[in-house]
């Protein structure tokens, strides 16, 4: 499976140099920089001085088909650093690429026909053998993803080995699209975004800001039975804060800050994360090892400064809120509550119908980028090491990002990728044996020694509107009857039905099913029922001249259909059953 995975990039490669030589050809001013093969097709950014249209990616896929069938050779040459400058003096872009080249690696280029690029390759032999591919879209893309450079223009493509496969994934595509929650979010009318606003921060709409309500409670609420104590904390603090947990040196350009250090006597900052505020309640009093394990959570309010290329949707915002939480233990009560953080994390995203979707990633520092991180080399192996213990102990499968810890301490992130293939950190659980000791959290142990405490820094649900966003795109808006926005729509025929449905509304209320809306315009039936299909609502109650003579309703199920025609109390037990146990 690897070797064809590596025959596909490559072939997905050649595909992104067909498309730069094409472009070449219908547009030569542009100017070449990278296209490199991806897992769902390849992409190549341009300097150009206007976008590609979508009649442009015709044409350019047009002219591709010509380079296609001219079975141009793909040939790899060397050359040394001044005849390879020389050679691209043209490409300012590629000069740059090669000029960052250490002294003594080679430096190749692929040509096929009239076309050259400077490329490590692998190639396929002849421009022939990429026959099934499609130009997706194009969008627009920062030089080497730096919001301060150049905004180029990206153009992405997909190819596979046979046009079967290709139509395959173009119909996955499709079907992507339909479920895309950026799209599927503002037409169910959950969430909306507003210009002068500001990009990042969403506008949770009624029906949005429902879910998130009935997934904070639900959260809250498991938490509180598995020992953990609520805080609520500042949504801001001075610098000096920042400075002692080290966010300030590490992590300053990622936070909003107010006010100016050169100028102001104060200056302050929207919090990126909780962690340095929820330490203050150790820090309250004295602490001994019979206070430990102390489990604090807090439905947490977030800022982060992101990159405007970087947000999308609800996935990444600049304004959030997360299921936050920090335990402080002893060296010996860290694995079980290690274990009691993913137990918790693994309960909900198998009631939320998200656990066979998530991978889980091991991350650790990068001792060659020393400045990211604080504390020790033999602080980090050590808790490297316990993490390592721990997560091979639980038998989870995991694997090893370099780089990707926190500055503070490595962490396992569970991960997830949304409909379009991206993928993105969903849940996070983290060792920190450095914080405790820069804000000078102590306990007394047994031995009558002070000790800091191993901290752990975790979320349960992860970030509520990246979660909201991958429920959207898993159930494609059609959501479990618990977390629905509107549970049922009752339909009364005429007016005289009016009031027996309002009796049957407030009977299921007093079950506890108050997510419900009685559509009482004088519309045809099939137009009611048809528009409370589109709204996704799980159950859609008709209630007409029989039911009012025999005291019961009648049901459809989005999922099952027509069920007929059944008592109160009988649909009532059907739908409370499914709320209880939270159904998928």
């Amino acid at each position: 499976m690897a070797v064809e995975m590596d025959e596909l990039q490559t072939l997905r490669h050649s595909a992104s140099h067909i498309l730069a030589q094409a472009v070449k050809r219908l547009f030569p001013e542009a100017k070449l920089t990278i296209g490199p093969p991806i897992d769902t097709g390849f992409y190549y950014d341009f300097d150009i001085r206007t976008p590609f249209s979508r009649e442009d990616l015709d044409n350019l896929e047009k002219e591709m088909k010509k380079i296609v069938k001219e079975n141009l050779k793909i040939e790899r040459f060397e050359l040394p650093r001044d005849e390879a400058l020389e050679l691209m003096k043209d490409e300012p872009y590629k000069q740059e690429l090669i000029n960052e080249l250490p002294e003594g690696e080679p430096i190749s280029f692929y040509k096929q026909g009239e076309f050259t690029d400077l490329c490590a390759g692998p190639h396929v032999r002849y421009t022939s053998k990429v026959k099934a591919f499609k130009l997706l879209s194009a969008t627009g893309a920062y030089w080497r993803g730096d919001e301060h450079n150049k905004m180029l223009t990206r153009v992405y493509g997909t190819a596979f080995k046979t046009k079967d496969e290709l139509a395959e994934h173009l119909e996955q595509l499709e079907e992507a699209k339909k479920r895309d929650h950026n799209k599927l979010g503002r037409e169910l009318e959950l969430f909306t975004t507003v210009d002068y606003i500001g990009q990042g921060l969403p506008i949770m709409l009624p029906k949005g800001a429902r879910i998130i309500q009935l997934l904070q409670r639900w959260v809250e609420d498991e938490e509180q039975k598995r020992g953990w104590q609520l805080t609520k904390t500042p949504l801001m603090a001075k610098s000096d804060l920042y400075k002692i947990s080290g966010h300030w040196g590490h992590y300053k350009d990622g936070m909003f800050i107010l006010g100016d250090e050169e100028k102001d006597k104060e200056v302050f900052a929207l919090r990126p994360m909780t962690c340095p505020f929820q330490y203050q309640a150790f820090l309250n009093r004295g602490r001994s090892y019979r206070d430990l394990p102390m489990r604090l959570n807090e439905t947490s309010t977030l800022f982060r400064n992101e990159a405007s290329g970087e947000m999308h949707g609800l996935i990444r915002v600049r304004q959030f809120t997360i299921s936050e939480g920090h335990l402080m233990c002893t060296p010996e009560q860290l694995e079980d509550e290690f274990r009691g953080c993913l137990e918790l994390t693994t309960y909900m995203l198998k009631t939320l119908g998200l656990l066979e979707d998530v991978t889980y990633r091991f991350s650790q520092w990068d001792p060659d980028n020393r400045e990211k991180y604080i504390g020790t080399e033999e602080q980090w192996d050590e808790a490297q090491g316990k993490m390592k213990v721990i997560l091979d102990d639980l038998g989870l499968d995991y694997k090893i990002g370099i780089g990707e810890a926190a500055f503070y301490g490595p962490k396992l992130d569970i991960q997830i990728k949304n409909v379009h293939g991206k993928e993105d950190t969903l849940i996070t659980i983290q060792i920190d044996q450095m914080l405790a000791e820069q804000f000078g959290m102590e306990y007394v142990d047994r031995d009558g020694k002070k000790k800091n405490p191993y901290i752990i820094h975790r979320t349960s649900i992860g970030c509520y509107e990246r979660t909201l966003a991958l429920l959207i795109e898993k159930y494609a808006g059609a959501f479990p009857v618990w977390l629905a926005p509107v549970q049922v729509k009752f339909l009364p025929i005429a007016d005289r039905h009016l009031d027996y449905t309002y009796d049957v509304k407030k009977k299921l209320e007093a079950a506890g099913v108050l997510r419900n809306e009685v559509d009482d315009r004088s519309e045809k039936l099939g137009f009611k029922l048809r528009e409370a299909q589109l709204e996704k609502v799980p159950y859609m109650v008709v209630i007409g001249d029989t039911d009012i003579e025999n005291g019961t309703v009648s049901v459809r199920s989005r999922k099952k259909g027509d069920l007929g025609s059944m008592p109160i109390d009988e649909f009532i037990k059907l739908i409370v059953n499914e709320v209880e146990t939270k159904a998928l």
